[in-house]
C-alpha cells in the first residue's frame, strides 16, 4: 500500500470572476521512503496540492471532491483536532519562504524546542537534545541556535526550516520550491544536503518546483501539471530521456543542462488560461505547436503510453516526430506568431 494517495483530487478557490478550478482530476501515488517531484509553470496547482494535504487551504479554498488518503485513512474527512495530531508529526512542509516560516523575534533554537513541545511531552532538555540532532543534520552549527533569523544567512534559514520539518521525524516531507530565493550556489548546497537527509533517513518526499533540473537531482518520479491538470506522470529519468507530452517538451526547451552539448533556451509562447472558466479540450492547446482540432475539443485522457509512462496527449502515436521538431525554435515561434 502506497503511503500517500491522491484520487481525483479537486480543489476549487472562490473568486470574485467565478470558481478558478486550481486543481481538476489529479490522481498519483508516494511509496513508503520515495521522492516524487511535482514541476510545472507558476499557478499549476502544485502549491494547492501541498497545502490540501496538509489541510492549509486559505478560506476561499475548498477541496470539492476526491479523495486524499496518507496511511490507508482519507485526510480530507478528518476534524481540524485530528489535523492538528498529523500536521508535522506525520506530514511535515517546508515553505517556499524560509524568513516567512520563522518567527522574527524568537531565537531559532527556540523555536525548534517549542515546535517539539507543542506536539510531544517532552522536557526542555530532551526537546534541546533533538533539536541539536537536526541542527547537526542540517549543517547547523548548534551555536547558532540562540541567534534571531536575521543573524541566518539565506542558506542558514532554509537549512533551518528543513531542520524544523525533520524535527519530529514525519514519514512525509513536502519540500515547496525550497531553493528558489536562494542564489544558484547556496541552492547547490541546499540541493545537495536534501539529498544527503534522503540517503540517510526514510522519509519520503514531494518536491514541489518549477525547475526541473532539481528534479532530475533529487526525485525517482514525476509528476508534470499545467492549469490545474496532470500532462504527464513517469520515472523521472524515463520522463528526461522518453517524454510524450508536448509541455514536458517545452519545459525542457526552457531550461539549462549541465550534462551534454550547450543548446539554446527556447521558451513556452503564451500564457496558461483562466481557470475560473477554463477551455475545452487540453487546457495546452492554445500554445501548443502541434495542436489538432480535436485538441481544442476533447480534453485528453491520461493514459499509460508505455509500462508505468502516462501522459495526456492526442498525439502519442506521433511522438518521434514531435520530439524532433521541438527541438527547434522556430517550431514555437511559429505559434508565437500564430
Amino acid at each position: 500500500m502506497s503511503l500517500l494517495e491522491l484520487k481525483n483530487l479537486k480543489v476549487h478557490y472562490r473568486t470574485r470572476n467565478g470558481v478558478a478550478e486550481a486543481v481538476d482530476d489529479v490522481t498519483f501515488a508516494v511509496e513508503s521512503g520515495g521522492t516524487l517531484g511535482l514541476v510545472g509553470e507558476s499557478g499549476c496547482g502544485k502549491t494547492t496540492i501541498a497545502k490540501a494535504i496538509m489541510r492549509r487551504l486559505p478560506r476561499n479554498g475548498s477541496i470539492a471532491g476526491g479523495e486524499i488518503v496518507f496511511k490507508g485513512r482519507d485526510l480530507v474527512g478528518l476534524t481540524m483536532d485530528e489535523v492538528r495530531n498529523y500536521r508535522w508529526e506525520e506530514v511535515a512542509m517546508i515553505s517556499q519562504s524560509a524568513m516567512n516560516a520563522l518567527n522574527p523575534v524568537a531565537r531559532v533554537g527556540n523555536q525548534l524546542i517549542e515546535a517539539m513541545q507543542a506536539h510531544r511531552r517532552v522536557s526542555r532538555d530532551e526537546a534541546t537534545k533533538r533539536m541539536a540532532e537536526v541542527f547537526d543534520l542540517v549543517g547547523l552549527s548548534i551555536e547558532r541556535a540562540r541567534d534571531f533569523p536575521h543573524q541566518f544567512s539565506g542558506g542558514m534559514k532554509q537549512r533551518a526550516v528543513i531542520a524544523m520539518a525533520l524535527l519530529l521525524e514525519p514519514d512525509l516531507i513536502i519540500a515547496d520550491e525550497p531553493t528558489t530565493a536562494l542564489d544558484v550556489l547556496v541552492q547547490d548546497q541546499i540541493i545537495v544536503k536534501i539529498k544527503e537527509l534522503l540517503s540517510q533517513l526514510s522519509n519520503a518526499m514531494i518536491l514541489i518546483t518549477h525547475d526541473i533540473a532539481v528534479v532530475a537531482e533529487t526525485c525517482e518520479r514525476m509528476v508534470v501539471m499545467y492549469a490545474g491538470k496532470i500532462m504527464e506522470h513517469a520515472d523521472t529519468d524515463d520522463i528526461f530521456h522518453n517524454p510524450y507530452n508536448p509541455y514536458t517538451l517545452g519545459l525542457q526547451n526552457a531550461f539549462p543542462s549541465v550534462k551534454g552539448e550547450l543548446k539554446k533556451l527556447i521558451s513556452i509562447p503564451g500564457f496558461p488560461p483562466l481557470l475560473v472558466n477554463p477551455p475545452p479540450g487540453c487546457r495546452f492547446a492554445k500554445r501548443c505547436p502541434f495542436v489538432l482540432p480535436v485538441c481544442r475539443e476533447q480534453e485528453p485522457p491520461l493514459e499509460e503510453v508505455a509500462p508505468g509512462h502516462f501522459s495526456a496527449c492526442h498525439r502519442a502515436a506521433d511522438v518521434e516526430e514531435i520530439r524532433q521538431r521541438s527541438k527547434e525554435e522556430e517550431t514555437w515561434l511559429k505559434e508565437a506568431a500564430a
